[in-house]
């Protein structure tokens, strides 16, 4: 390839205060219905880099803690209106962090008109008690191929989206891609992750550096949902990147998000292979 043979991948993924903020109000909050952003987030990150290389998780070491969000933190900064949800309350009415479902048909209709059903609040505090995942994680893994990567997530950020740097035994490749956000099933499904912007740029290690021109689709999640979508239900095309998973790679992107979990419990690296077998 351009760069030859990756060494080292280094991926950060921003979530911002709209879409990052979601994760805390809502039943993800709680580590035990979720594992935490590194499981039900970052495994979609971490299966485009075992993808990108072409190999597996082999160990990984990681650190997460809870700095921005819950009541701890917010009155270490000085906050001292508190609630345990939006609706119906006074001082929610003037918080930018505030899920108001009230004012939203859609929210409305599919949360707060069935809590007598289901008993399900949707619009809990990012700032209230109970909240046991982090908002600030930074992962290590080792490939099988040798590759290393670092990886950083945080979700309380300005802007929302990722940069990827590949470095190799010929350059690097810098991705830089912004994403449009909006508020779980608030929202329009096709803006869910559509891309605002892209750029690759290549750096040779003895030539000059390039832009890769990057053509914009339309679909959320970078357009990836046309293509997933005809794939599954229309009619499959041929694809030279063969980027159709199997379940066993799913798992092995899970397993990523399982062995930091465990290694942020631990203060210990994690093998892959001691978490389960593939016989």
């Amino acid at each position: 390839g351009a760069i030859g043979d990756v060494f080292s991948v280094h991926f950060e993924w921003l979530l911002n205060t709209s879409h990052g903020a979601d994760y805390f109000r809502r039943w993800h909050r709680d580590k035990r219905n979720s594992g935490g952003l590194l499981v039900h987030k970052a495994t979609h990150h971490f299966d485009l880099v075992n993808f990108w290389l072409g190999s597996r998780p082999k160990t990984v070491f990681a650190m997460g803690d809870l700095r921005f969000y819950g009541r701890e933190n917010a009155e270490n900064r000085g906050e001292t209106k508190f609630y345990s949800r939006a609706y119906g309350s006074e001082n929610a009415k003037d918080d930018y962090f505030a899920l108001h479902m009230d004012r939203n048909e859609q929210l409305k209709n599919l949360y707060l008109d069935a809590e007598k059903d289901d008993g399900y609040v949707r619009d809990q505090s990012v700032f209230g008690d109970g909240i046991s995942i982090e908002d600030t994680m930074g992962v290590m893994v080792r490939y099988a191929n040798k590759a290393i990567m670092t990886y950083s997530l945080n979700a309380y950020l300005p802007w929302e989206g990722y940069r990827v740097a590949f470095n190799g035994s010929k350059g690097r490749i810098q991705v830089l891609v912004a994403e449009n956000t909006y508020v779980n099933a608030g929202g329009a499904k096709e803006v869910e992750g559509s891309a605002k912007k892209i750029s690759i740029a290549v750096f040779p290690m003895f030539g000059e550096p390039y832009e890769v021109e990057v053509p914009m689709t339309g679909g959320g999640h970078g357009g990836g949902d046309p293509v997933l979508l005809n794939d599954l239900f229309g009619t499959p095309v041929p694809d030279r990147f063969t980027r159709a998973a199997s379940h066993v790679d799913g798992a092995m992107s899970i397993l990523t998000g399982i062995a930091a979990n465990k290694s942020i419990a631990t203060g210990l690296p994690v093998q892959v292979d001691s978490l389960v077998r593939f016989d």
